[in-house]
């Protein structure tokens, strides 16, 4: 099978590309590296450095005949969304149309898209949160994703393009970059790696659902070969607040150091977690690695970059 990965050098990419090559499958992998790293990129893999707004994309598609889209390639910081709300649409929303354009061009038999379970829900009324809870994004970034599943289901209805948007919770381990908001978990190990204390926002009771990216990966793969369509969660059900999850990374990289408190950032989610049930019902699919254990892997990975 041919994938073709969008934003594959990036964090969660990256991973997939690795899954879908062990699997043999023939990879295509499309990035910018505007955030990507090209040490990530798997070297059987075909590398384009290219950004999914480029008008020759379609052609690039046409060129490969692809089975299989994976679209990771995406503005990702919440923060950023609030500030320029058009670079994040322009990103989010018309980089998916013109992925989209180019798939049903080139009759791509699926089309993956890396949602979010957290930012589409917004503030959540059941914990976890099941697919059918009510969307109400509290930022930019939430609009644009839960406008990208409005697309894929339109292509769906309109082309016949079957897809599944992989409502992600937050995404952690080995590659997560330190920059931006996303990475809190490596963010908080570069402060300990650097001997400096992390600063947490508000009291640090705001909980997250953590799931680590070999299990995001995995869940791509029945996502490609499996025959479904529509809106699924990945995540692990479990609620972790910030001090916690601090704590943890504290005792397992054996640090002293200590985190200080700042000011809470306005319209930041108090809870989020999400339900996986109906992954488990299609698929099969459930967390493997759970948070203690991916902590430890994610540490000893960044400790291996610090010191190699």
């Amino acid at each position: 099978m041919k994938v073709i990965v969008t934003g594959g050098a990036g964090f969660i990419g990256s991973h997939i590309v690795d899954a879908f090559i062990e699997r043999a499958h023939q990879v295509f992998v499309i990035d910018n590296l505007s955030t990507g790293d090209r040490r990530h990129l798997n070297r059987k893999a075909e590398f384009y450095a290219m950004d999914i707004l480029e008008p020759t994309l379609p052609e690039l598609f046409v060129r490969i005949s692809p089975d299989v889209v994976c679209h990771h390639a995406a503005q990702m910081d919440v923060r950023r969304s609030v500030t320029d709300p058009v670079f994040d649409a322009r990103v989010n929303v018309l980089g998916l149309i013109q992925v989209l354009e180019a798939s049903r061009i080139s009759s791509v038999k699926k089309v993956l898209f890396a949602s979010s379970g957290g930012a589409i829900y917004g503030e959540q009324e059941i914990f976890p949160a099941p697919e059918g809870h009510p969307t109400r994004p509290m930022s930019p970034y939430g609009v644009s994703k839960l406008a990208g599943e409005f697309y894929l289901a339109y292509y769906h209805r309109a082309f016949g393009m079957p897809y599944v948007a992989l409502r992600y919770s937050n995404v952690y381990g080995p590659r997560q970059s330190a920059s931006g908001e996303a990475g809190v978990v490596a963010i908080f190990l570069r402060h300990l790696v650097q001997g400096q204390p992390p600063t947490i926002n508000g009291d640090g009771l705001q909980t997250r659902d953590y799931v680590y990216v070999e299990d995001v990966a995995g869940a791509n793969i029945l996502a490609a070969e499996a025959p479904f369509s529509g809106a699924l969660n990945i995540g692990t059900a479990r609620e972790t607040d910030v001090c916690t999850l601090f704590s943890l990374l504290k005792q397992k990289a054996k640090s002293g150091i200590s985190a200080v408190h700042g000011p809470a950032k306005p319209g930041e989610q108090r809870r989020s977690s999400i339900d996986p049930s109906q992954a488990r019902a299609v698929w099969r699919w459930e967390p493997r690695v759970f948070l203690e254990e991916g902590l430890e892997r994610t540490i000893q990975y960044y400790h291996e970059q610090t010191f190699a």
